[in-house]
């Protein structure tokens, strides 16, 4: 383990707990308050990353990465779905 993957393991987790309560107002008022096109490249891009890290062996920033893009893709998902209803 180097210390770049604890580093950005950290701040990750950080940017993961922000994300927490947009996703639960989100399907507590049934509403997609994120931009589309900011969720989705978004996601997209935190996918992109976690598989690089996984290639450069840091693995808790990459599991990181995969939840934080989920969260994301989550947030893309609810703007789709509340938007058209």
């Amino acid at each position: 383990m180097v210390w770049q993957d604890i580093v950005i393991f950290t701040i990750m987790i950080l940017f993961s707990y922000a994300l927490v309560p947009q996703v639960y107002l989100g399907f507590k008022k049934k509403k997609g308050f994120v931009n589309l096109q900011t969720s989705l490249i978004t996601f997209i891009g935190m996918y992109i990353l976690s598989f690089i890290y996984f290639t450069l062996n840091l693995y808790f920033s990459a599991i990181i990465g995969i939840v934080t893009g989920t969260l994301w893709f989550i947030l893309f998902l609810q703007r789709i779905i509340y938007v058209k209803a």
